[in-house]
């Protein structure tokens, strides 16, 4: 099945840290889009779990990321699992077989992190538009190796509005309000 069902879902952000967030080329507009699909979950009941990298040395996650998770999983290794995050989510979503997953460094912890919970037999969807490298050529090269390796490439709002299927969801003009918080690209 490649349809996203909010009711086994799980959304993880992976290391949107304060000292590694200057690095990261669009860091504002990566920074948005997490906040957008997490905003979202919260709305919606779908539990969000961040992950920090070393925080010693790169600090927590920024304000508006870690506001809005439920659970944050303090990590060495560049893949979360290896660090417990599967633990987490069966923890906070015991039915989540599926994950939504956007984060920083995409060719690194995001990258290592989501072809872990491929390991895990979960199913992966990466929110391109919400992860970042410092480099965009390491951020293509990413997306495209998680896509060969079976995780699905989608937007933010392709999440958002999967997650509700209807504009009969009950909570529809709650995530559409959250949908308007994000500019529209002009060109």
């Amino acid at each position: 099945m490649d349809t996203i069902d909010a009711g086994r879902c799980a959304l993880v952000l992976v290391d949107y840290q304060a000292r590694l967030m200057p690095a990261i080329h669009g860091a504002d507009d990566v920074v948005r889009r997490a906040v957008q699909l997490a905003s979202a979950a919260r709305v919606l009941g779908i539990p969000v779990i961040g992950t920090e990298q070393n925080r010693q040395g790169l600090g927590p996650n920024v304000e508006p990321v870690s506001a809005l998770c439920d659970a944050t999983v303090a990590k060495r290794h560049f893949d979360a699992c290896e660090d417990g995050l599967c633990a987490v989510i069966d923890e906070l979503a015991p039915r989540a077989r599926q994950v939504v997953v956007a984060g920083c460094e995409a060719h690194v912890c995001l990258l290592q992190t989501a072809l872990g919970l491929l390991r895990q037999e979960r199913r992966v969807w990466v929110v391109e538009p919400a992860c970042g490298s410092r480099r965009a050529e390491d951020h293509r090269l990413a997306m495209q190796r998680l896509q060969q390796a079976g995780a699905t490439l989608v937007s933010p709002e392709m999440v958002l509005f999967e997650w509700m299927r209807s504009s009969e969801h009950p909570r529809f003009r709650q995530v559409l309000e959250v949908v308007k918080q994000v500019p529209v690209d002009r060109p």
